[in-house]
């Protein structure tokens, strides 16, 4: 059974890279933890628009967490390990591990991350491209 696509208009040519970034981005963890949130905020030099990912990570660690870039994808990891040395008569707070992945267009570079508070920031700038406009020359064909 073949699929329908939502780029499938014969106006709309060469955007299955797109199409397949779309499904990379629906596959990503059904998982809601760690919650977040995306928000644009200004930068401070009032230049561009910078976009941050914030995500609610009590508990863990800068040596616990690690943020990778690669192809388009931004993936988040965290992962704590049980203390052997403690003994719970109650055990409300797991340790757990997670991975959250977001799908990045092309333009948007990682500025900056920051861990405080028990909430990750992670700064992102879109790179606003130059627009050319061409003329395009019609030859004869004979």
């Amino acid at each position: 059974m073949s699929r329908i696509s939502l780029l499938s208009s014969p106006f709309l040519l060469g955007f299955e890279d797109i199409e397949r970034l779309i499904d990379r981005a629906t596959k990503g963890s059904a998982d809601g933890y760690p919650p977040y949130n995306v928000e644009r905020i200004q930068s401070p030099d009032g230049d561009a628009d910078i976009l941050r990912i914030t995500l609610a990570v009590a508990g863990f660690t800068r040596d616990q967490l690690e943020i990778t870039l690669s192809d388009s994808q931004l993936t988040v990891r965290g992962k704590q390990s049980d203390d052997k040395a403690r003994e719970y008569l109650y055990r409300g707070i797991a340790a757990r591990q997670f991975t959250r992945t977001f799908v990045l267009a092309d333009g948007i570079e990682v500025e900056s991350a920051d861990l405080s508070d028990g909430l990750l920031a992670i700064d992102l700038k879109r790179l606003e491209p130059e627009r050319q406009v061409r003329t395009i020359n019609i030859i004869d064909r004979k």
